[in-house]
C-alpha cells in the first residue's frame, strides 16, 4: 500500500528539490542497416530511427506532464557505429555521423550516442577508421556523441588505443577551437563500458541488447541534499552517525528510482517496446541546489577535496546503489554518484578556490561512478600527457572491476586558472592544472597492452 506521507514527500521532491527524470533514452539496434556503401547505410539508419522514434519525444512529454515529473532530455543510443561501418573509410564514417545528426534532428531528440567502438583487446580496421573520423564527425554535428571502450577487467588496457586517443582528444579540441574545444565534451574513453547506459556522452546500445529498448536515467542530488538537511535539522547532528545518514540517502534514492521507473515503463508500454533499466546516477547540473558537491559539504567537509572527501563519495555511491537496487529489479547502466567538474557548480567552485586538485579528483573517482568527467585542462597539454591521464583513470576501472572513464577537454588558447563556459547542462569552470605535464611520454610510447589483472580469470 502506498502511504500518504510517501506521496507528499514525492510531490515535495518534484516541486522544491530539482527531482526530474534526467533522460529517457531509446536504444536502437542498427545491425540490419548495413549495406555495401556508406550512402545506402546512412539512408537505412535515418529510416530506422525515424520509424522507431518518430513519436518518442511526444510520448515522453505526455507522460512527464501526466505525472508532473519533468523529462529533461530525450535521447537515443545506437549500436556502436564501428560495427555498422566496418569496411568504410573515415569519410564514410563521417557520412554515418551526419545521418545520425539528421535523424536526431528530425525526431526531435536532444542527443544521440553510439559513434563508438570497442577496442579493449585490439583495433580493427573499422575501429581505426571510426577513430580517425571522430574529430571531423563531432565538429560537423551538434547532437552526436562518441565513446571508445579501451579497457576491461577481462582483457586489460589497450595502450595502443589509449596513445591514439590522446591525440584524438587534442585534434577534437583543435577542430572546435572556435567553441573552446567543445567537441571534446562530446567524447569519452571508457573501461568496462556498459551497453545499457542512458547517460551521455557514453551511451551505446550494446550487442546483446533488444532490437529497441527504453532505458531511463534518473538524477536527484538536490533531493538527497534536502533529505540530509532535514534529517540533521530534525534530529541534530550530535545525535546522528554516518550510518544514519547513509540510511537517509538510501530511502530518498528509493523514492527517486520509483519515479523514474514509473515514467520509463509508461513510455515503453506506449511505444510497444521492452523496458530496459533505470540508471540511478546522481548526475548534477550547474544549477544551484542540484550538486553532488553540496552533499559532500552537508556530510561534513568544509571544502570539497579536504581529507574525508573520498570516504564520503564512497559512502554516497554505495547508499545510492543500495536504495536504487531495492526499488527496482531493473537497475543498470552506471548507477552511482557522478563528479563532473564543469557540470557541478560546487565542484567547479572547489577547483576555482584550489581545494580540489586533479590528484584528489582522481582519488575520488576510485569510489564514484564514471571518473575524470568534464575536466577542462590547458589547451597546450601534449597528447602523451592526455593519454597517460586516461591510462591512470581506466586502470582504476580495470583493476577494481568497475566502470571508469575520462572526458578531458583541452581548451585551445587557455591555461590553468582561466575560465571556460559551455552553457546549459555542460556548465563552466576554471581550467585545472596538470602537475608534471610532459613527463609521461616514455610510458605512453611503449604502447602494447597492460595485461588483465589476475582476478579476471573467473572461468
Amino acid at each position: 500500500m502506498i502511504r500518504s506521507d510517501q506521496i507528499l514527500k514525492t510531490v515535495e521532491m518534484i516541486q522544491k528539490e530539482n527531482l526530474d527524470v534526467r533522460t529517457v533514452t531509446m536504444g536502437i539496434s542498427l545491425l540490419d542497416c548495413r549495406t555495401y556503401d556508406a550512402a545506402g547505410t546512412a539512408r537505412n539508419i535515418e529510416d530506422k530511427i525515424r520509424r522507431l522514434a518518430g513519436s518518442f519525444v511526444d510520448t515522453c512529454n505526455r507522460f512527464g506532464s501526466k505525472y508532473g515529473i519533468p523529462v529533461v532530455n530525450k535521447r537515443i543510443s545506437v549500436t556502436p557505429i564501428a560495427h555498422i561501418g566496418a569496411g568504410f573509410n573515415a569519410a564514410g564514417f563521417v557520412e554515418l555521423a551526419k545521418a545520425l545528426e539528421s535523424a536526431a534532428a528530425e525526431v526531435g531528440i536532444d542527443i544521440i550516442g553510439g559513434f563508438s567502438a570497442n577496442v579493449e583487446k585490439g583495433i580493427g580496421l573499422g575501429d581505426a577508421a571510426l577513430i580517425e573520423a571522430v574529430p571531423e564527425a563531432l565538429a560537423v554535428t551538434g547532437k552526436v556523441c562518441s565513446s571508445i571502450n579501451a579497457g576491461s577487467t577481462r582483457h586489460g588496457l589497450n595502450m595502443d588505443a589509449v596513445a591514439l586517443l590522446g591525440q584524438t582528444v587534442r585534434d577534437l579540441a583543435a577542430t572546435t577551437a572556435d567553441q573552446n574545444g567543445f567537441g571534446a565534451a562530446k567524447f569519452v574513453v571508457f573501461a568496462n563500458q556498459p551497453g545499457d547506459n542512458p547517460f551521455m556522452a557514453g551511451a551505446i546500445h550494446g550487442l546483446g541488447e533488444p532490437e529497441a529498448v527504453i532505458n531511463v536515467g534518473v538524477s536527484g542530488p538536490g533531493v538527497i541534499a534536502r533529505a540530509l538537511e532535514r534529517k540533521i535539522n530534525d534530529v541534530g547532528a550530535e545525535n546522528l552517525g554516518l550510518d544514519d545518514l547513509a540510511e537517509e540517502i538510501k530511502q530518498a534514492t528509493f523514492r527517486v528510482t520509483r519515479c523514474g521507473e514509473l515514467i520509463g515503463r509508461q513510455v515503453a508500454k506506449e511505444l510497444k517496446l521492452p523496458f530496459g533499466v533505470v540508471d540511478l546516477s546522481l548526475a548534477p547540473t550547474p544549477s544551484v541546489g542540484d550538486s553532488v558537491g553540496e552533499i559532500l559539504k552537508i556530510l561534513g567537509v568544509d571544502e570539497i577535496g579536504a581529507p574525508g572527501s573520498t570516504a564520503i563519495v564512497a559512502m554516497l555511491n554505495d547508499a545510492v546503489k543500495k536504495g536504487g537496487s531495492f526499488a527496482s529489479q531493473s537497475v543498470g547502466g552506471l548507477s552511482g554518484a557522478f563528479i563532473p567538474v564543469m557540470e557541478d557548480s560546487e565542484l567547479a567552485g572547489a577547483v576555482e578556490n584550489g581545494s580540489l586538485v586533479l590528484e584528489k579528483l582522481e582519488a575520488m573517482t576510485c569510489v564514484c561512478s564514471v571518473g575524470l568527467d568534464m575536466v577542462p585542462v590547458p589547451g597546450d597539454t601534449d597528447a602523451e600527457t592526455l593519454a597517460a591521464l586516461m591510462a591512470d583513470e581506466l586502470m582504476i576501472g580495470v583493476i577494481n572491476s568497475k566502470t571508469t572513464a575520462a572526458r578531458l577537454i583541452p581548451v585551445p588558447g587557455k591555461g590553468a586558472g582561466e575560465f571556460v563556459s559551455f552553457g546549459g547542462l555542460f556548465g563552466e569552470s576554471v581550467i585545472m592544472d596538470i602537475r608534471n605535464a610532459g613527463k609521461s611520454s616514455r610510458f605512453v610510447r611503449f604502447k602494447g597492452r597492460i595485461p588483465a589483472p589476475i582476478h579476471s580469470l573467473k572461468n
